[in-house]
């Protein structure tokens, strides 16, 4: 049964540009489409979550989802949006991540099940490898003109920005490469739709050119908005750098608080973008959050669906200790269970002074812990007064004067964390 897939994206707010008839060309039958990955790290990051929603919706309209790994046009680099070009990558390296972003596109992607609309993951480099530079300006190259390539914003953008060196003719080729996947897609895998960004449009449309020049066929394009911030600030960076999918980039902890960071406007469209809840949830979700703004639904409901999704119900259930760990309530036990990854994020930027592992094998008083060893407190008398106030607790539990830390209290072996009041941290590192 299919469903309408560009009726389904145009109320999440996921269509920039698409082709006229392309709604009335996948409601005729069963159609497949791709999207095309760059695999020149082992991780994709949550940049790449739209074109993966669109695969996943497209899927789940009843249509087959092509992911295609750029293994060739990753040796080349493609000019859109960036202003330099990008170094090279062996073979050995490609097919790794390849594999690396295939067990990610699973989490969204039905690549086993033996359906009839089951995913499919290709590899440009299979194709390109044995083609050789005659073949390829003959068989591709004469059909699109210098002109036509030249008017591609993407060309003109590096050609006449500020400070540009001009592009090389490797990158200048690249939508020539791109649109020949289009048309060896539709000639084998009866392929007749290509997705992408909206900075992809011009190298998709290339690909429908050469679609109905060389293959006498027709192509279609849809492309998605470019994600922007409310505030401004680009989307899927942190102060660290890119949010991975990979949860040894990215913790789960840290992936999880990046959407419960987001504001309320941006909850508001992202829930629509990278979830697959339904439109009257979404709608009874953005009401709920109005009457109560300061109780974040939309980005609590929002953080656990990309998170379950992106890894598991396991990482979303650590995720969400770990974040009550500073925002909410916490025993030693949630704490003790929190690996050293997930630790170190929680408290990243909390003062750590390092103390050797035989003084707590000894037992270390907690004055000194607090003061003499550490310095999280002045003196020993300030270290007193605190203890007397009842305000200090060794990994969230409240101790006297008179306790000592041992070795029992490190977590995974190797930390202890003080806390004075309820927000002032410290952690001691054993060495």
């Amino acid at each position: 049964m299919l469903k309408n897939f560009v009726e389904e994206l145009q109320w999440r707010g996921m269509v920039h540009d698409v082709m006229p008839d392309t709604d009335t060309h996948l409601m005729q039958q069963m159609r497949a489409a791709y999207v095309g990955f760059d695999p020149t790290a082992d991780s994709l990051h949550i940049g790449n979550l739209v074109p993966i929603m669109l695969l996943a919706h497209f899927q789940r309209c009843g249509h087959q989802p092509i992911a295609l790994v750029g293994g060739a046009t990753g040796m080349i680099g493609d000019p859109s949006g960036k202003s330099n070009e990008r170094n090279f990558l062996d073979e050995k390296t490609l097919r790794h991540n390849q594999e690396c972003v295939r067990k990610q596109l699973a989490q969204f992607l039905d690549f086993t099940s033996g359906v009839e609309n089951e995913a499919v993951m290709v590899n440009n480099y299979d194709w390109m490898k044995d083609f050789s530079f005659l073949d390829f300006i003959r068989d591709v190259g004469k059909h699109i003109t210098v002109n036509y390539m030249m008017a591609k914003d993407s060309v003109k953008s590096r050609l006449t920005g500020e400070g540009a060196e001009g592009m090389s003719f490797t990158e200048f080729t690249y939508q020539l490469v791109q649109g020949y996947d289009f048309l060896h897609l539709y000639r084998e895998n009866n392929c007749t739709l290509e997705m992408g960004g909206s900075d992809q449009w011009g190298n998709i449309t290339t690909g429908t050119e050469l679609v109905r020049r060389i293959g006498k066929g027709k192509g279609y394009a849809l492309t998605c908005p470019l994600i922007t911030k409310s505030d401004g600030s680009k989307f899927g960076k942190s102060e660290g750098g890119n949010i991975w999918l990979d949860a040894n980039r990215t913790s789960p902890y840290k992936f999880y608080q990046y959407w419960m960071n987001t504001s309320d406007e941006d909850a508001e469209k992202y829930i629509k973008i990278f979830t697959f809840l339904d439109k009257e949830t979404i709608d009874a979700l953005v009401e709920e959050h109005k009457e109560a703004p300061h109780m974040r639904v939309l980005q609590k409901r929002l953080a656990e669906e990309v998170t379950v999704t992106v890894h598991d119900k396991d990482a979303l259930d650590k995720a969400i200790k770990a974040s009550n760990m500073l925002f909410g309530k916490s025993t030693s036990e949630d704490l003790k269970n929190l690996d050293t990854a997930t630790f170190l994020d929680v408290f990243e930027g909390v003062t750590t002074a390092e103390v050797l592992k035989s003084e707590i094998e000894n037992g270390l008083d907690i004055i000194g812990a607090l003061a003499e060893k550490t310095g999280f407190l002045k003196s020993n008398g300030e270290a007193r007064r605190a203890l007397k106030e009842n305000s200090v607790s060794v990994n969230k539990e409240k101790v006297k004067e008179g306790f000592s830390i041992s070795t029992s209290d490190l977590i995974n072996g190797q930390f202890v964390l003080l806390q004075r009041g309820k927000k002032n941290y410290f952690i001691i590192k054993v060495v």
